[in-house]
C-alpha cells in the first residue's frame, strides 16, 4: 500500500465527472481502494473519492466513527459507482472540511436521509439507508464524482471560516438549534 498525494481545490481533478468503474473486481481497483484507504487514515480523514488523488473513477472510500456515528460506527467502506438518493426533502445545515481544501471549513446543506447504492470490491451490490452524520459523509464525496465541492453547497460565504475559526460555525449552529 502507499499514501496518495491529495489534490488541492484549484487542480482541474477536482472538477472533472468521473467515469464509471468498468470491473470493480480489478486488481487495480483493489490497489486503489486499498491506497486510498490508508491515505484517508493517514491524513486523518472520514472519506476521500479517487478524484482527490488524482483517478478519475467513481470510487469513494469512507468510515464514520464511533464519536460521530451516534451509534454505529461504520469501518473503512468502499462504495463504487455510487448512486445517492434522497428519501425525503429535509435537509440540515452541518460543518464540513475537506482533506482537498485543509484550511477551511464551511456550513453545507446535505439531505438527512438517503439511500445509497454502489458495488463493492467483489463486485456485489451495496444498498443501505445512511442518516445524519453518515449520509452527509456518503453525499460529500459521492459530490467529487461529479466536480463538485462542500464549498459549492455553502449557500452564505458568511458560513465559511478558517479552521481556527470554525468553533464559530459550530457555536451559531448550536444557538439556531436552541431557538428552534
Amino acid at each position: 500500500m502507499a499514501l496518495l498525494m491529495i489534490a488541492q481545490m484549484g487542480n482541474p481533478a477536482l472538477r472533472a465527472v468521473a467515469r464509471p468503474v468498468a470491473d470493480p473486481t480489478d486488481p487495480d481497483i483493489a490497489r486503489l481502494a486499498a491506497d486510498m484507504i490508508e491515505t484517508m487514515m493517514d491524513a486523518p480523514g472520514v472519506g476521500l473519492a479517487a478524484p482527490q488523488v488524482g483517478e478519475s473513477v467513481r470510487m469513494i472510500v469512507f468510515r464514520v466513527p464511533p464519536d460521530r456515528s451516534g451509534g454505529e460506527a461504520i469501518p473503512p467502506t468502499v462504495l463504487i459507482n455510487p448512486v445517492i438518493e434522497p428519501l425525503d426533502d429535509e435537509t440540515e445545515l452541518g460543518l464540513e472540511g475537506c482533506l482537498s481544501i485543509p484550511v477551511l471549513r464551511g456550513l453545507a446543506p446535505r439531505f438527512t436521509r438517503i439511500r445509497y447504492s454502489g458495488v463493492g470490491l467483489d463486485g456485489a451490490p451495496i444498498s443501505r439507508v445512511a442518516e445524519g452524520f453518515h449520509a452527509r459523509v456518503v453525499q460529500h464525496e459521492a459530490d467529487h464524482l461529479d466536480g463538485h465541492l462542500y464549498i459549492d453547497r455553502v449557500t452564505d460565504t458568511r458560513h465559511l471560516a478558517t479552521v481556527e475559526e470554525s468553533h464559530h460555525l459550530t457555536d451559531a449552529l448550536k444557538g439556531a438549534g436552541d431557538r428552534e
